[in-house]
């Protein structure tokens, strides 16, 4: 018997995707209701949704999905409890969010002068997204130490290492999980306390979730210059965010690291196969004839630029922060609605194609960083 799905508007393909299992509702994240589920038989979700009780209560769903890596928005008790099955998309845009950072610092560096080789970043979190973050800062000539608890424990790698190393670091990055309770709570792990055990932090990104970084601490840290720079994607209150929240910020954005079409239609991919999966089906859609062609085949950098320069002309062209970053201070500005032109921004966000897709010809110097990057050289 063909399923009922009710999916986010916004996991691309989903229509296409779902209808070949069954019959698709299509919704805006944040106006799914428990009246529109009283037949589904699965849900398809991104962060936007508060999955609970209050929404499933009395409804047929039978299998929930989250096209994003953090599940923070699902009530993963109650559904243990109420039977329904679960799956998330861990590392679905995990490249998507690597590049982000990839841009992100090389935009500060290209705005303030700074060369980032032989310097260090620190990594906290090192699961999809931080291990691939490592990998790339390394092409930039960073030196990564890593700091993950969970992992340290479990593996007894001496390379993670003590967040107070982390925080020694010219670079922090952050990139766990949203967990308020547990061995390694990570709720306002980002405090006044954390900022002040700084020692020489260049620059400060949280691109994981709003709820790890105390913003008014973050603040107090950029005035009292323990922070030189910073760069937010997430924000505590988000989508009702205020110009108080991007004042000292250098490059703020609405929530899109993971937003590559790359990565979110793996979000699909990932969702499709487990519902099918649950429910005994044969998969038939096929994502990968679904990608359109990438606007950005190739590009050129002079060679006569030193290898830095040429990484950031390279990342830029494919992403650049910075538009992103405008993009948000202008419905800040602009706009009365504030949340409604947060979201907005997501819903609408451009199609963004990984570096894998691209051919960069550029100074030799620079070959093996590029590829690293993910460039085809």
């Amino acid at each position: 018997m063909p399923l009922n799905i009710v999916a986010d508007e916004n996991i691309p393909f989903a229509g296409e995707a779902f209808s070949s299992i069954g019959t698709v509702t299509l919704a805006k994240g944040r106006a799914v209701t428990r009246d529109m589920l009283l037949h589904a038989d699965a849900l398809a979700v991104r962060s936007v949704t508060k999955v609970n009780e209050a929404l499933l209560a009395g409804t047929a769903v039978k299998y929930v999905t989250t096209a994003t890596i953090g599940y923070d928005h699902i009530d993963r008790g109650y559904l243990d409890r109420a039977g329904i099955g679960f799956a998330s998309a861990p590392g679905s845009n995990a490249n998507s969010v690597s590049e982000y950072i990839t841009s992100a610092i090389l935009a500060v560096g290209a705005l303030s002068g700074i060369s980032w080789r032989g310097r260090s970043i620190g990594i906290i979190g090192v699961g999809n997204v931080g291990s691939i973050v490592a990998k790339k800062a390394s092409a930039l000539g960073l030196i990564p130490v890593l700091n993950d608890p969970p992992l340290a424990e479990s593996t007894g790698d001496a390379k993670y290492r003590p967040i107070d190393e982390a925080l020694e670091c010219d670079i922090i990055t952050i990139h766990t999980p949203l967990e308020k309770g547990g061995a390694h709570p990570t709720y306002r792990l980002a405090n006044a306390s954390f900022f002040q055990r700084m020692k020489r932090c260049t620059l400060f990104i949280n691109s994981s979730r709003g709820k790890v970084t105390e913003q008014a601490a973050l603040r107090n840290a950029i005035k009292s210059g323990h922070v030189r720079h910073a760069v937010l994607d997430v924000f505590d209150t988000e989508p009702n965010i205020t110009p108080a929240d991007v004042e000292g910020i250098t490059y703020s954005t609405p929530h899109i690291a993971g937003y590559s079409y790359d990565g979110k239609v793996n979000g699909t991919a990932m969702n499709y196969a487990s519902i099918c999966a649950h429910f005994g089906i044969a998969p038939s859609w096929d994502f990968r004839a679904s990608l359109p062609r990438t606007d950005t085949p190739s590009v050129t950098v002079d060679p006569s630029l030193d290898a830095e320069r040429t990484l950031w002309e390279a990342v830029r062209a494919l992403y650049d922060i910075r538009a992103d970053d405008k993009a948000l201070r202008g419905v800040l500005t602009s706009e009365s609605d504030v949340a409604k032109g947060f979201d907005r921004l997501r819903k609408e966000y451009r199609v963004r194609r990984e570096f894998m897709h691209t051919r960069v010809t550029a100074n030799t110097d620079a070959h093996a960083s590029l590829r690293t990057l993910g460039f085809i050289v």
